[in-house]
């Protein structure tokens, strides 16, 4: 099978999140496969000065509604998967992957069509497109139109950001459906919406999310156009690459360590400690979190959940950068409680790993979670996570409740009161030494590598181009 795998994040070269991990990793595996799959990627300009070794394939016209406008197209490669790069003047908009939304949109607009008539300049004709989240809808939406034969496969990594800002774009590239297409009246120029309308096959990163997003409290107003296309809708679960978080031979960790040598885990622990100006008490557990500061990620619950528990020892390290707001909270959590609390306002993945193998466990209060890697990652270095049960966090981690596979501890609700508690039982459950090694060593063997999650997409592949939309 042919697959054209779009994002607007590709790891290690153009990352910002969990997206770009995704679209970093699954790739080759899925070629590991036999999946002959080519990557598109936008060529950033901050890309154009990272030395990629680069092929000229040629240029092509893109038509819009203001006259056609002119692209570059260019092969590479990341990693082992080869990397189609399309360089044009909306694309050049801004240095970085992500600036103004309209802007945006032109740009990941003008790189989708682009992509797919790069296609046909290859003389390679993909049986399937795969797009993720709104910025490659548009490739969706043209190649329904453009390329009837050609199955389409939109993967949703997070519904509430659906391109808003995108509707002139949307309607420049000629990317609006006819009347009738059924989404509400509001989502009809947005590209994350068109592109679930147009898609044969809609698929979220974690079974649970695909459940969750045809209710109003998850669904962003779009639940009830979902539920009428539930039957092309299915999730499939994120996964690591378990040769990269791999705590026997991380580099970035003062002590390495396994599964059959776990004693050796706390040096890490001390070190960290000691270099953030806490105090090292092994028989206190140290609390981390290691996410962007967002709404959605909870980071006021967690530093509230916290305020709840006085009369317990505990510390706590925040490792991320986001939202101003969220940040100007975490430094005065982190300036009310000097002692035990330390505050890091960066994107450093260097140290995000000494946090995962130096922590007792990693906080995961999020409001809703599509799939999250945190978690995976968190259980692959011995830090046992502590989360709301929702989406993929839900599909991931097994309740400490169950003495023979909990994994981690799972709070009732999304409130700080209930999160509090999970963490009371946490705290618990690491005084006693044989418990929470348990535990431990039950999520560093759990397999969460990506080739599980590379089968089932190429099964869906598989039935994508058996099962053509009606």
């Amino acid at each position: 099978m042919k697959v054209l795998f779009l994002a607007a994040e590709v790891s290690p070269i153009a990352k910002v999140g969990g997206l770009g991990d995704f679209a970093g990793e699954l790739p080759g595996f899925l070629r590991d496969l036999g999946v002959d799959l080519l990557q598109a990627l936008p060529f950033y300009p901050f890309l154009k000065r990272a030395g990629l070794a680069i092929q000229s394939v040629g240029e092509l016209a893109v038509d819009t509604l203001t006259g056609p406008i002119e692209a570059a197209i260019y092969l590479s490669t990341v990693g082992r998967v080869p990397l189609l790069l399309v360089d044009a003047e909306p694309l050049g908009s801004t240095d970085g992957i992500y600036g103004d939304p309209a802007e945006d949109a032109r740009k990941f607009a003008h790189f989708s069509v682009a992509s797919l008539l790069a296609c046909d300049r290859l003389g390679w004709a993909p049986d399937i497109v795969h797009a993720h989240d709104w910025h490659t809808a548009p490739a969706i939406a043209w190649a329904a139109r453009n390329r009837p034969g050609t199955a389409t496969i939109l993967t949703i990594h997070n519904l509430p950001y659906m391109g808003h800002g995108g509707e002139q774009a949307m309607e420049q590239y000629g990317l609006l459906l006819p009347p009738g297409s059924g989404l509400p009246t509001w989502a009809e120029r947005l590209p994350l919406p068109l592109g679930i309308a147009s898609a044969s096959w809609i698929t979220t990163v974690s079974p649970s999310y695909a459940q969750e997003i045809l209710e109003p409290d998850f669904g962003s107003g779009l639940e009830g156009f979902l539920r009428n296309r539930a039957q092309r809708l299915t999730g499939i679960l994120n996964g690591i690459d378990p040769a990269r978080w791999n705590p026997a031979m991380d580099t970035a960790l003062v002590q390495t360590y396994g599964v059959a040598d776990l004693q050796r885990r706390p040096v890490n622990k001390t070190r960290l400690l000691d270099d953030l100006g806490l105090l090292a008490q092994p028989s206190v557990p140290l609390l981390g979190m290691v996410s962007r500061l967002d709404s959605q990620k909870g980071i006021d619950i967690a530093m509230e959940a916290l305020g709840m528990l006085p009369g317990l020892d505990w510390q706590f390290v925040l490792l991320g950068k986001g939202d101003p707001e969220l940040e100007g909270a975490a430094r005065q959590f982190a300036d009310a409680n000097r002692g035990r609390v330390r505050f890091l306002p960066l994107f450093d993945p260097s140290l995000a790993r000494r946090v995962y193998a130096g922590a007792d466990m990693i906080l995961l209060p999020s409001r809703y979670e599509p799939c999250g890697l945190a978690q995976m990652i968190a259980m692959r270095y011995g830090a046992v996570p502590v989360a709301h049960p929702v989406g993929g966090l839900k599909d991931t981690i097994i309740d400490a409740s169950d003495s023979l596979r909990g994994t981690g501890f799972l709070s009732t609700e999304p409130r700080p009161a209930a999160f509090a508690n999970a963490m009371k039982r946490g705290m618990a459950t690491y005084r006693d030494p044989e418990a929470w090694g348990a535990l431990q060593r039950r999520g560093m063997l759990h397999d969460f590598s990506w080739k599980r999650s590379a089968s089932q997409y190429v099964d869906l592949y598989r039935r994508a181009v058996r099962e053509p939309p009606a």
